[in-house]
């Protein structure tokens, strides 16, 4: 019997192990339409790699944050909170907000190993679905979670046209509920 209780663990284990999904991480594929694209789970380094830095160069020197924005950012501490961002590395609004959001999370200090990058297709799917999990419509998302809930997010195009601004209300909003 004491054979078996180990044997069976063993095997229970094996199991479970082969049937645990792998993530892939940086997963580039090619495209006929847009060419190299990304998709997945996606590290920051991957968008300061040709051909996705140009774009991302391009933008993140270009845009001139709201300083005022900024230090109240700052105040709200939104090194407290995490993020998870949808992008298309074939889409527009993508190209424009998603460098000046890492511009921004980069003067605050954040540590983007906290930010999750989710890079989807044009149907707006990744390969372990999160976009479902989610409810990604349109990209680029970005969702303000804490302590595992969402508390906010920002699709496609920030309402007051300054991701900083966005950001501060989603925060205020979130801090001024603790007090109700």
């Amino acid at each position: 019997m004491k054979k078996t209780i180990p044997l069976f663990s063993f095997f229970l284990l094996t199991l479970i192990t082969s049937c645990a999904q792998r993530v892939i991480v940086n997963r580039e594929v090619e495209s006929q339409k847009d060419g190299k694209m990304l998709l997945g789970t996606q590290t920051l380094d991957q968008f300061r790699k040709e051909p996705f830095k140009t774009w991302f160069d391009e933008e993140y020197n270009r845009y001139q944050i709201d300083q005022s924005s900024l230090a109240e950012l700052k105040k709200e501490k939104l090194n407290s909170y995490t993020l998870v961002v949808f992008v298309g590395s074939w889409c527009g609004d993508s190209h424009r907000e998603f460098p000046r959001l890492i511009k921004i999370l980069d003067a605050l200090k954040y540590n983007t190993e906290k930010m999750q990058i989710i890079a989807v297709n044009r149907k707006k799917e990744s390969p372990a679905g999160e976009e479902g999990l989610y409810n990604i419509s349109r990209v680029p998302t970005i969702i303000v979670k804490k302590y595992g809930k969402e508390i906010g997010r920002i699709t496609e195009m920030p309402e007051t046209g300054f991701l900083e601004k966005d950001l501060l209300n989603i925060l205020k909003k979130d801090n001024s509920s603790l007090f109700k």
